[in-house]
């Protein structure tokens, strides 16, 4: 969808019919509420209503929607005696994901694939001590923490080769030319229009017009966007 469009039909949410009541809101404005609605609709796609209150592939449209977003980055770092720590972290980072990599040790130099599970920092120590989940090499298990934007797998006797990280990145900006971009307070140079799927930006447009409509004391019709919203998601 071309900003131009996605202009109109803001105003079209906002105004009442046959009224120009509200189309003295500024570009700028648009672009602030429209990059934080979208922020908003991927924090709420990927914090689901199942078990474990993950969302972001618990049915096949969250799959098709998100993907888009989900990003690889070759991490490198440093070795200690207990773990790998990277020194790289992605800047537009939103969420993770997996981390997978692969391990040599003395007795067999070519790689083998590891499975890195998630865990919690305070309980590094707990799983240290237990055999049943502590780093093996021969079983290809290890776990990895986060700390500080830095990550840490853990090893034993191996040595981590080629980490990757999966994540999902933040979505990216719109920007409209000749506006002054509120987040970097330059003029825009270029057009950025959204990078999801026309559907999906009828909805990110329902929230936008939600937050204008809060900020104007439009209760009414910010209610109606937040149910649109939520009813087609």
């Amino acid at each position: 969808m071309n900003n131009e469009t996605l202009r109109i039909k803001l105003k079209q949410r906002l105004n009442k019919l046959s009224s120009n009541d509200y189309d003295n809101i500024e570009n700028w404005q648009i672009i602030e509420a429209f990059n934080k609605a979208q922020l908003e609709w991927c924090r709420r796609q990927l914090h689901g209503n199942n078990l474990y209150k993950e969302g972001d592939e618990m049915s096949k449209r969250r799959v098709d929607d998100l993907q888009i977003l989900l990003t690889e980055l070759n991490l490198t770092g440093t070795e200690t005696t207990l773990y790998f720590e990277t020194n790289n972290f992605p800047s537009d980072y939103m969420e993770y994901k997996r981390v997978s990599t692969s391990a040599t040790s003395e007795c067999c130099t070519t790689p083998r694939s590891m499975t890195v599970y998630l865990a919690e920092e305070a309980n590094v120590d707990l799983i240290l001590r237990d055999n049943n989940k502590k780093p093996d090499f021969d079983w290809g298990e290890t776990f990895c923490t986060m700390i500080g934007n830095k990550i840490r797998i853990y090893r034993d006797n191996f040595n981590i080769v080629s980490p990757i990280l999966t994540y999902y990145r933040k979505p990216r900006y719109i920007q409209f030319t000749g506006v002054l971009n509120p987040y970097t307070g330059t003029v825009s140079t270029t057009d950025v229009i959204p990078e999801f799927k026309d559907d999906i930006v009828e909805l990110i447009l329902d929230d936008t017009a939600a937050l204008i409509a809060g900020d104007i004391d439009n209760f009414n019709q910010m209610q109606r966007e937040q149910q649109s919203a939520e009813r087609n998601n």
